[in-house]
C-alpha cells in the first residue's frame, strides 16, 4: 500500500538527496532534495563533472581518481567537501554514500546518496542529549502517546513503580494511581493535548507497587509536537514531593501549636474561677487539637483546704490510688448522642469503689497502676490505650503542674480518622496544660486570700439583725463575687445613750484585702467615736485624721530618712523609695454618719464624700436629702456640716453605697432616680421593701459590694418618756425622788425603784452642787430604762476614789455599781450625766457583794 510521507518525518531533518553519475563521469540524474541542499537546479549541474562543480580546485585531482574507481566498479563512502554555490564560497561538508550501478546498456555508473553532514551532526548531538536528559534524570519523565499510553519512560520512574523502562510501554494511569487521582491525572493529560496549554505542579498522591507508605508527587505536563508542529504526545515530568509535604505539614503543625499557645496566651486564666479556667483551655484544646478533652482536679484544692497542695497526692503513695479528684470540664467534638463518648477517656473509682467513667462534677480515683495515676504520680505525661471499640485511638493523660506541684489532670483524646499524636503534640500538651496549671493555682491562691479578705469583712459587719430603740431596722450586704475582689463598703448599728442610735455606712476606696483591713480599722475607729458622743460633724472630722493616718507607717507623720553625718544631709535613696511607697499607701473612704433621737423623732446627718440617705415618708415620694457631702475620708483639711431633720412616724430612712444604684451601663442619676421609686411602698413589711430594691434595680449583682442600711421612724411613744425641769435649789433633790418614783411605779416597774431613787439622788445632788443652771431630769424606757440628769454646766463628771477621811466622793462609785451602765456627753447647752438599768425579768436583783461595798471605802 503506497502511502505519502507525513510532513515533519526524520527525512526532513537529516535532508537526504541524491544523483547519479553516467559513465562518462558527468551528472545524469538531479533530484529536488539535491537542489535544495546543494542550492543549484538540474538544469545548471546536469551534463556537468561533480568534481568541477562542487568541490575545491586543490582537491580535484584525488577526487578525479576516486570516480574513476567507482565507475571500475568500487564503492566508497567519505566525506566530501563541497562549495555552497550563492553563499559567498562557504563550503559546506557533505558524506555521501557512491553505489556502482549499471545503465540498461551495461554500462558502468553510479548512484550517489548526499547527507549534509552539519544537519547529521546536529541531529546526533539532540538525539544524544535527549537521551541524557531522558536517561539521566534524577525524576521520573513519562511520554504518553495520543492515545494516553505510555510511549516512553525513564529509569527513574521505572525505579518508583517497579521493571524496566520497556515494561511500561502501553500502560495507562490506571496502572499507576487510585482511581479518583487516575481520573484526576487522564482529564488534564486530555486538556494538555486537546489545548496545547502545559499544566504545572499537578498534586497526585499514591502508593507505589511493593510499599505501605503513600507518596506525593509534583507533575508537570506539556504537549509535545512533531518537526511540522503536529502534536505526537503529552510529556510529563513528575518530581517526587512527599518529604516536601512532610516539611509542610510539619510547618503547619509548628504554626498551628505557636498560633494555640498564642490563643491559650489570650483566652486561659480571663477568669480567677478554678472550673471556669478549666473549661477555657478545653475551648482552646477542642477541636483545635484533640476530638475529647477533660479535666480532673483535686479535690483540696476545690474544696479550700489549707494543707500543703503536695499533699494532695500522698494518698498515692500508699498504693491504693489516687487522691480524689473532681471532674470539673469536659469538652467533645464529636456526635452528643454517641454514648460513652468519654468512657475510654480514663475510667476513675468512685466513692462506692466502682469503676465507671466519671460523669462531669463527680469525685473519684484513679486506681494506682493506671496511666491517669501514673501521670499524677510522677508528674510526666503518659499515653492512655485506646478503647476496645477502637473508637477513642490516641489518649494523653498530662499532669497540670505549677510551681513544681501537681494540681490536676488533664486529658487530650483523639478519635477514629484523625492522627494520633506524636512528639510534637506531647510537648504541646504538656504546654497547655502547664499554662492552664498556673492560672488554676493562681486562682486557688487568689481564692483563698479573697476568702480570708471576706471572713474578714464579714466579722466586721454587725452580726444578725441589728436593733435600736424607735427604729424598725433592716439591712443588706451583698459581696462582689472572686472576680471583682472584696470591697471596703461596711455598714453599722451603734446604739448611743438615751436610747438614741448612731447610723453609719461607709465605702474605702479601692479593692482587695487592703481596703477590707482599711475599712476594719475605720470601722473600729467609728465605733470608738461614737462612745464618746461626739456630734456627726466631730466624729467625721476625727475620722478623717485616723484614715489619713492609715497610710503611713505607725500610723503617723511620714518622715523621711537622711543620710549619715552632722547637718542637714540630701534624703537617702532607700529613704525616697520609702517615702514613694508611703504616698502610694493613701486611703481615701466616703461615708455618712447619722444620730437619730427617737424621742423627737429627729436625725442629724454629717456627709464625707457619700452618696446622699434617702427619705420616703408615708404618702410622698421618696427624696434625696440635701446632706452637703465634704470631701472624702483621708483628704483632709476641709470641715463637715451637719443637717437636722425631723422624720415623720413611719417615714423610711435609706443609707447605702454606690454599688446598689451605679454600674457600667448606667450613669448615677438613673440608679438614683430608679432607687426612690422602688420604694414607693415604704409601708410594706421592712424585709419585704429590701428584696424589692435588690430585685428592681439593675444592681449587676458582682461588678461592686452593695451595702443597704433601711430603718423605719418608729419614736418613743409619749407615756414612755418622763421629762421634767427641776429649779436649782436643794429641795429638787427630794423632788427628783418623788418624780422617779412616780413614774416607774406608773410603768410597773417596782422593783427599780429604790436603786433608781438612789441614782437619781445622787446624779441631782452633783448637778447641784457642780454645774451651772436649770436641771432637767428625763427617764426613757425602753429595752432597757434609762435616767438623764441635764444641766448648764461644762465640767465633765469624773469618777474617783475617795480616801478614807473623805465624807463625800463615792456618789459616782455607786452609781457605776449599781447601774449597767452609765456616762456623760457634752450638749450645745451644757452637760448630760446618765445611767442605765436593766429592765426586770422576774428574777430577783443581785445584790452587791462585800468586795463591791468595800471598794467605795
Amino acid at each position: 500500500m503506497w502511502q505519502s510521507s507525513p510532513p515533519g518525518s526524520i527525512y526532513d531533518y537529516i535532508r537526504v538527496a541524491s544523483f547519479s553519475i553516467g559513465p562518462d563521469g558527468l551528472i545524469e540524474q538531479w533530484s529536488r532534495r539535491a537542489a535544495g541542499l546543494f542550492g543549484m537546479a538540474s538544469d545548471e549541474v546536469v551534463g556537468k563533472d561533480p568534481v568541477e562543480a562542487f568541490m575545491p580546485a586543490e582537491l580535484r585531482p584525488d577526487a578525479h581518481r576516486r570516480v574513476a574507481e567507482i565507475l571500475d566498479g568500487k564503492e566508497w563512502t567519505g566525506v566530501v567537501p563541497f562549495r555552497i554555490p550563492g553563499e559567498n564560497g562557504v563550503g559546506g561538508l557533505a558524506e555521501i554514500y557512491v553505489m556502482p550501478s549499471e545503465t540498461g546498456a551495461g554500462e558502468r555508473a553510479a548512484l550517489c546518496i548526499v547527507v549534509d553532514v552539519r544537519a547529521l551532526r546536529r541531529i546526533e548531538t539532540d538525539l544524544a542529549a535527549s537521551q541524557a536528559i531522558f536517561g539521566q534524570s534524577p525524576f521520573g519523565f513519562v511520554l504518553f502517546g495520543t492515545d494516553f499510553t505510555v510511549v516512553r519512560a525513564n529509569k527513574r520512574f521505572a525505579t518508583v513503580f517497579g521493571g524496566e523502562a520497556d515494561d511500561h510501554r502501553g500502560r495507562t494511569v490506571d496502572d499507576y494511581l487510585p482511581r479518583p487521582e487516575a481520573e484526576r491525572l487522564s482529564s488534564t493529560l486530555k486538556r494538555v493535548l486537546e489545548t496545547g496549554d502545559a499544566v504545572t505542579d499537578l498534586q497526585l498522591v499514591g502508593t507505589p507497587p511493593g510499599t505501605t507508605g503513600r507518596r506525593h508527587w509534583s507533575m508537570n505536563l506539556y504537549r509535545v509536537h512533531s518537526g511540522a508542529g503536529r502534536p505526537v504526545g503529552i510529556a510529563g515530568l513528575a518530581t517526587d514531593v512527599t518529604q516536601r509535604h512532610i516539611a509542610a505539614r510539619e510547618a503547619a503543625s509548628a504554626r498551628r501549636n505557636l498560633a494555640l499557645l498564642n490563643e491559650a496566651s489570650a483566652r486561659i486564666g480571663n477568669s480567677l474561677d478554678l472550673e471556669t479556667t478549666a473549661r477555657e483551655l478545653l475551648d482552646v484544646a477542642v477541636p483545635v487539637f484533640c476530638d475529647l478533652a477533660s479535666v480532673d482536679l483535686y479535690q483540696g484544692l476545690l474544696t479550700g483546704e489549707e494543707a500543703s497542695p503536695a499533699s494532695w497526692g500522698r494518698h498515692q503513695e500508699s498504693g491504693t490510688g489516687s487522691a480524689e479528684l473532681r471532674r470539673v470540664a469536659q469538652a467533645s467534638a464529636v456526635s452528643d448522642a454517641l454514648p460513652g463518648t468519654f468512657s475510654a477517656v480514663g475510667g476513675g473509682v468512685d466513692a462506692a469503689g466502682e469503676t465507671e467513667p466519671p460523669a462531669l462534677g463527680s469525685v473519684h480515683r484513679y486506681p494506682f497502676h493506671s496511666p491517669c495515676a501514673v501521670a499524677l504520680r510522677t508528674g510526666r505525661v503518659e499515653a492512655v490505650p485506646g478503647d476496645e471499640r477502637g473508637f477513642v485511638h490516641s489518649t494523653l493523660a498530662v499532669p497540670m503542674v505549677a510551681h513544681d506541684v501537681v494540681v490536676g489532670l488533664v486529658q487530650f483524646s483523639r478519635t477514629k480518622g484523625s492522627e494520633p499524636f506524636g512528639e510534637r503534640d506531647r510537648a504541646l500538651a504538656t504546654e497547655l496544660a502547664a499554662r492552664a496549671a498556673v492560672c488554676i493555682d493562681n486562682a486557688r491562691l487568689y481564692r483563698r486570700e479573697h476568702e480570708r479578705a471576706l471572713i474578714l469583712q464579714r466579722s466586721l459587719l454587725p452580726p444578725g439583725d441589728p436593733e435600736a430603740a424607735g427604729l424598725d431596722i433592716a439591712c443588706r450586704y451583698l459581696p462582689g463575687n472572686t472576680a471583682t475582689e472584696v470591697g471596703g463598703d461596711w455598714f453599722d448599728v451603734i446604739e448611743l445613750p438615751g436610747h438614741r442610735t448612731a447610723l453609719v455606712v461607709g465605702d474605702v476606696m479601692g479593692r482587695g484585702l487592703r481596703a477590707a483591713v482599711a475599712m476594719g480599722e475605720l470601722r473600729t475607729a467609728v465605733r470608738t467615736l461614737a462612745l464618746l458622743d461626739l456630734e456627726p460633724a466631730e466624729v467625721l472630722s476625727a475620722l478623717d485624721e485616723v484614715a489619713r493616718g492609715l497610710g503611713t507607717p505607725g500610723g503617723g507623720e511620714r518622715s523621711e530618712g537622711f543620710g549619715a553625718g552632722g547637718g542637714a544631709q540630701w534624703p537617702s535613696r532607700a529613704a525616697h523609695k520609702s517615702r514613694e511607697a508611703d504616698l502610694s499607701e493613701v486611703y481615701l473612704a466616703t461615708c455618712v454618719y447619722a444620730v437619730y433621737d427617737p424621742v423627737t423623732r429627729r436625725c442629724t446627718f454629717a456627709n464625707a464624700g457619700h452618696l446622699p440617705p434617702v427619705v420616703a415618708e408615708p404618702g410622698e415620694p421618696a427624696l434625696l436629702l440635701d446632706v452637703p457631702p465634704g470631701m472624702p475620708l483621708g483628704v483632709g483639711g476641709e470641715p463637715f456640716e451637719e443637717v437636722e431633720v425631723e422624720l415623720r412616724e413611719g417615714a423610711l430612712l435609706a443609707l447605702y453605697t454606690d454599688g446598689l444604684v451605679e454600674s457600667r451601663d448606667h450613669p448615677l442619676d438613673e440608679g438614683l432616680d430608679a432607687f426612690r421609686h422602688a420604694l414607693a411602698e415604704p409601708s410594706q413589711p421592712l424585709e419585704d421593701v429590701c428584696d424589692h430594691v435588690l430585685t428592681t434595680l439593675d444592681t449587676r449583682h458582682g461588678e461592686d459590694d452593695i451595702a443597704l442600711l433601711m430603718a423605719r421612724i418608729q419614736g418613743l411613744a409619749p407615756d414612755a418618756v418622763g421629762d421634767w425641769r427641776l429649779p436649782r435649789e436643794l429641795r429638787s433633790v427630794a423632788r427628783a425622788r418623788e418624780l422617779a418614783r412616780t413614774q416607774l411605779i406608773s410603768w410597773g416597774l417596782d422593783d427599780l425603784v429604790d436603786t433608781t431613787e438612789l441614782l437619781v439622788s445622787e446624779l441631782v445632788t452633783n448637778a447641784l452642787r457642780y454645774g451651772e443652771g436649770e436641771i432637767r431630769l428625763r427617764l426613757l424606757r425602753d429595752r432597757t430604762l434609762v435616767c438623764e440628769v441635764w444641766d448648764a454646766g461644762l465640767v465633765q463628771p469624773r469618777r474617783r476614789r475617795a480616801r478614807d477621811t473623805d465624807e463625800g466622793g463615792r456618789g459616782l462609785q455607786l452609781v457605776g455599781l449599781l447601774s449597767a451602765a452609765w456616762g456623760s456627753r457634752r450638749t450645745p447647752r451644757g452637760k448630760t450625766v446618765w445611767f442605765e438599768l436593766a429592765l426586770p425579768d422576774g428574777e430577783p436583783a443581785a445584790e452587791l457583794s462585800v468586795e463591791q461595798l468595800l471598794s467605795m471605802y
